[in-house]
């Protein structure tokens, strides 16, 4: 198929004034970029984060890494073609460092991540905030089905494909009793996810009870205090943290996946360790067969799940600052449409 690169795109550059709507110059794409025109971007509470302060972050940038987009554009030897409707990774790394050839790509010491880089860099279309993005060589890039609609393939490039990545430290959940601490994006995803993979109870704890209630359309029940093989927080919080460690049976398992910014230590019994055969691990992140894993199971359960309805219709990008905030408990995401005026 032709290529013809645009030469100019409208992105929403955060500064330290707020949102600002610049135009910015497409560069010239180099062996293996590809470029991306972004058809839908939700707002993920690391957003939040970035601009509320909460998390340090490059600044001014162009903020988004939750979207889907049409390829409109390659470099040479690109991994992507040109009409190819996709979503991508949040990470982009080198492929060259130790921890990259151990498997951890997603921790690679020289990372770069979408909507994380400064606009005046070299990678200014870094973030899905904007008409156009640029995916450099390295980035992981799956194919989406055309039947998905964009406000369910859209959290699969950050919500579910870390969730994938909880679930794979997890364990084999088919038999097994689950917990799940926060009822956000993450949490409700992961609850689908932990009753598709065979759970035989899937319980969700969360302070707001509409969140709470909001989860059982996605295959959680009430907790009812028992004991449980599998705990999974995405709160952050230490008070969850503790709680989930405190209930887990012989033999459990205890996967960290919000902890991301600094907080108070938890307490920790060697000897409950050690005699409960315990195990706690953490996830930051994702592999490239995580957001594969997002993709196929999103479109696998596009018909028993309302993945939709998680997400608010969207807001061009003129109104971007307007949905930065946080959402109403029932609508997780909220989104916006680059290209719409």
């Amino acid at each position: 198929m032709d290529q013809i690169t645009p030469r100019l795109t409208q992105a929403a550059v955060w500064t330290p004034d707020g949102i600002d709507i610049q135009t910015l110059e497409i560069p010239e794409l180099a062996p293996g970029d590809v470029l991306v025109e972004v058809a839908l971007a939700t707002v993920c509470g690391s957003d939040l984060h970035t601009v509320t302060g909460r998390r340090p972050a490059a600044c001014p940038s162009v903020l988004g890494h939750e979207a889907v987009g049409t390829v409109v554009a390659v470099g040479d030897d690109a991994s992507a073609s040109v009409g190819d409707r996709v979503v991508w990774s949040v990470t982009v790394p080198c492929g060259r460092c130790a921890r990259c050839a151990s498997g951890f790509t997603a921790k690679c010491v020289d990372v770069r991540k979408v909507g994380h880089e400064s606009a005046v860099g070299e990678w200014a279309l870094s973030g899905s905030y904007a008409r156009h993005i640029v995916l450099p060589k390295g980035t992981a890039i799956a194919p989406v089905p055309k039947t998905m609609p964009d406000a369910v393939a859209a959290p699969a490039a950050c919500a579910t494909a870390t969730v994938m990545a909880a679930l794979q430290a997890a364990g084999d959940l088919a038999g097994r009793r689950v917990l799940i601490y926060g009822a956000g994006m993450l949490g409700i995803t992961a609850a689908a996810a932990s009753a598709h993979r065979g759970a035989v109870s899937v319980f969700v704890v969360d302070h707001n009870p509409q969140r709470q209630s909001h989860a059982r359309a996605f295959g959680a029940i009430d907790d009812d205090d028992q004991f449980v093989d599998v705990a999974i927080d995405f709160t952050g919080a230490a008070a969850a943290v503790q709680a989930a460690l405190g209930r887990l049976d012989t033999g459990g398992r205890l996967v960290l996946a919000g902890s991301v910014t600094p907080g108070p230590p938890i307490t920790v019994d060697p000897e409950r360790v050690v005699r409960g055969w315990l195990t706690i691990t953490g996830v930051h992140n994702y592999e490239p067969h995580h957001l594969t894993q997002a993709v196929d199971f999103l479109h696998t359960t596009g018909d028993r799940y309302p993945w939709a309805e998680l997400v608010d219709a969207p807001v061009p990008l003129t109104e971007l600052a307007r949905v930065l905030v946080p959402t109403r408990p029932g609508i997780l995401r909220a989104s916006v449409a680059p290209g719409a005026s």
